[in-house]
């Protein structure tokens, strides 16, 4: 599903990514980890297309970024650390307004289908300035999903949150990877990422470092593996 060749990013003089290679198969829940400045959230704005690579092959669905991004728009899901939401709309009109966006048939049904889905049913005419932390992350994931995307791409979507909206989003993604969807998350949350992720990738030097499968290596050994493949 997710298919990249030699990614070079470079801003100014300075090289972000070095050559990258990563590839991710239909329906697998990769997590992208490293230390700060590895990469991890130019990466994931690569994929989305909100930037440019400098040299390199990226493909999402067999289609070719940047060129065919606004085909490939259409099957992302993105979530990132900032919600990106209209507080003077209510959770319900933020996503109606988004999937009318999408141009989503059966927009009404979909909508409901999202508000439950991230536990907001009960809050759907709240305006979302109203809302704390947790719940506007919980509704930019409902509408991450409202079109019902192949892909989701996740940049750190549990900073900031408290131990129970962190618990509710775990929830939440492992609802949408059961639905076989294809996953991107980073994350600075070794643990976490392991337990919801099938597969672990570590990027440092610009480079995917380091690539364990659920399964290839126990959990407390991860922290280990990090700090052998980054020094941090």
């Amino acid at each position: 599903m997710i298919e990249v060749r030699k990614l070079v990013k470079t801003f100014g003089r300075k090289p972000v990514l070095r050559g990258l290679d990563f590839s991710v198969p239909e329906g697998d829940f990769v997590a992208v980890v490293g230390p700060n400045g590895a990469g991890k959230t130019t990466l994931l704005r690569i994929l989305a297309s909100l930037a440019r690579p400098t040299l390199g092959e990226v493909r999402l669905g067999g289609r070719r970024l940047p060129a065919e991004a606004g085909t490939v728009r259409r099957i992302l899901g993105v979530v990132s650390h900032q919600p990106l939401l209209y507080g003077d709309l209510t959770a319900e009109e933020n996503l109606r307004f988004y999937g009318r966006l999408y141009g989503v048939s059966e927009l009404e049904a979909r909508v409901e289908r999202a508000l439950e889905t991230v536990g907001l049913r009960p809050r759907r005419r709240d305006l979302v300035r109203t809302f704390s932390r947790g719940m506007q992350q919980r509704l930019s994931i409902g509408r991450a999903i409202l079109h019902e995307p192949l892909v989701m791409l996740l940049d750190e979507p549990h900073t900031g949150l408290d131990p129970e909206a962190a618990v509710m989003l775990d929830r939440v993604l492992g609802q949408v990877t059961g639905e076989g969807r294809t996953v991107v998350m980073t994350s600075h949350d070794l643990q976490r990422a392991a337990s919801l992720a099938n597969r672990v990738d570590v990027l440092a030097g610009g480079v995917m470092a380091a690539s364990v499968r659920r399964g290839e290596l126990d959990p407390e050994e991860l922290p280990a593996l990090y700090r052998s493949v980054t020094g941090a």
